[in-house]
């Protein structure tokens, strides 16, 4: 580094803003730390997607060739956490099969954990840098974040060895930087760096999980925050096409140069459903060619759509379904039961995929109160103009047009596929609270307004502990466990008890199938 550019960045730093920065953001990464990492590697047993995902990192250990329903980057992660820690003798246990039905003995889940739980606290920082761009202030923008730092359902959900982790950290990382290229629009040089970082963070999340894409509508949404330097913002997309297919294509191009031993215990010998051309280029051993990139790119596309197109849809009649439809997922329909165990004399342990109800009754508060400011602001001029009308119409389109493209998906869906809207509706509660500025004839003052995040960031801090219990696999009774049973909608269900009638009753559906 130059001396020059060395004193500048000594100079930021003694700054006390930036110090005072650093220091609220080391308080929520302390924070987060105790929620998302501590203790992460237990319970030491499979749950949910951890059955297929761990197989496929041990793949890549191994450069044995396998195609997938999902792009390959989160499970390339999953694998260089072990690679990282190397917390088992031997990483070969699972390559005969696609998905793993038992454990092995003194297996270890410290490696293959690690990567997404890391990058899950991570995202707690970048949500608090989120929040303060939007507060302006340190103290509003920490409060704010406890609606990330104590949810329970992303915690239980992403500190196993998933996909969601990754994607969240991603699409988090592209809020963050949507508006700090708003608030950089005139400074060419921090502007352009982040627009090469949008570009690889969408490349990067749609090398993870397709439902990331969502998040390219925050490009044009730029040009109108951007207008009418409409120059600007065509050099944004040129910078951050580059830097998305330098992601994107990176990602592909080394998996397919790491998978290409054949094991013929696999599908189809091993070969999944691969075109006789890529076959060749298996048998040639030309997979790192970057001549071939095509034929496998598209292999594998053409796999994931005819994965996909095998999934069933949902259906509630089935007595075990654990998928919900898309418009439950607000108020937390309906919740999963990962797995249990016994605790002792009518005690379970669970991990269960339930909300933190006062952080997603904020995230609908915010989508809900967005719409009716806008509207309002439409149909009847406010007293005083929204403060952040752009933001609002920007986040309420995005969450807006997710919900419209996941109800046009007709297999099954799970309510952490609500992850993103969620963190999209806590951004728009965030921009709520700024706006708002009387309650009554009671004009609202900096210092109500800090005692109201307290009081709120307590509340959310508060249901966290209740719903403790789900997140941690500690012990409840039936008793315990039906006093958290908050809405029926949720469907939950202890050990022994009987399943709530939701939506449809299985019995009676099959008698009428």
């Amino acid at each position: 580094m130059h001396y020059n550019a060395r004193m500048h960045l000594r100079s930021a730093l003694k700054k006390p803003s930036v110090r005072k920065g650093l220091l609220f953001t080391g308080f929520v990464l302390f924070l987060s730390y105790f929620t998302y990492v501590h203790g992460y590697r237990t319970p030491a047993s499979f749950f949910w997607d951890e059955n297929y995902h761990i197989p496929s990192a041990q793949k890549y250990q191994s450069g044995t060739f396998f195609m997938e329903p999902h792009p390959p980057l989160g499970k390339m992660l999953i694998a260089l956490g072990e690679v990282i820690v190397d917390a088992n003798p031997v990483d070969n246990q699972m390559l005969n099969n696609d998905y793993e039905k038992t454990m092995p003995e003194e297996f270890s889940f410290a490696g293959y954990r690690l990567i997404p739980v890391l990058m899950m606290w991570l995202t707690a920082a970048l949500m608090f840098w989120i929040f303060f761009l939007i507060a302006k202030d340190w103290f509003m923008a920490t409060m704010l974040s406890f609606l990330y730092i104590f949810d329970n359902a992303l915690i239980v959900h992403n500190r196993g060895a998933m996909l969601d982790a990754p994607m969240i950290f991603f699409c988090a990382a592209m809020m963050l930087l949507f508006l700090l290229m708003l608030h950089w629009k005139e400074k060419p040089k921090p502007f352009k760096i982040c627009a090469l970082l949008y570009g690889v963070s969408l490349g990067l999340v749609m090398a993870t999980k397709v439902l990331g894409l969502i998040m390219i509508l925050l490009a044009p949404s730029l040009l109108l925050g951007l207008y009418p330097k409409v120059r600007q913002w065509l050099r944004f997309l040129g910078i951050a096409a580059a830097g998305f297919l330098v992601a994107y294509v990176g990602v592909w191009y080394v998996h397919f140069s790491i998978a290409h031993n054949i094991n013929p215990a696999l599908q189809e010998e091993g070969f999944y459903q691969a075109s006789d051309a890529y076959k060749l280029l298996l048998f040639e051993g030309k997979t790192r060619s970057p001549l071939a990139f095509p034929t496998m790119w598209k292999d594998s596309m053409k796999y994931l759509r005819h994965y996909s197109g095998g999934v069933p849809q949902l259906d509630l009649c089935k007595p075990n379904e654990n998928g919900s439809p898309f418009f439950l997922w607000p108020i937390g329909g309906r919740t999963i039961n990962y797995r249990w165990e016994s605790k002792g004399a009518d005690a379970y342990g669970y991990l269960y995929l339930v909300p933190n109800p006062i952080a997603w009754l904020a995230g609908l508060l915010g989508v809900i109160l967005s719409a009716a400011l806008l509207l309002s602001s439409v149909i009847h001029p406010l007293k005083s103009p929204l403060r952040h009308r752009y933001l609002l119409s920007v986040f309420l389109g995005l969450y807006i047009s997710y919900m419209v493209a996941v109800s046009q998906i007709h297999r099954v869906m799970y309510l952490y596929h609500y992850f993103i809207p969620l963190l999209i509706s806590f951004v728009l509660f965030a921009l709520v609270c700024m706006e708002v500025r009387t309650l009554g004839k009671w004009n609202v003052s900096e210092h109500a307004r800090g005692l109201m995040m307290v009081i709120f960031g307590l509340l959310v801090f508060g249901a966290f502990q209740i719903y403790r219990p789900f997140t941690y696999n500690l012990p409840l009774t039936s008793q315990q466990f039906e006093h958290r049973n908050l809405l029926r909608l949720w469907d939950m269900h202890c050990i022994g008890c009987e399943r709530n009638k939701m939506l449809a009753e299985p019995r009676t559906c099959d008698a009428q199938s």
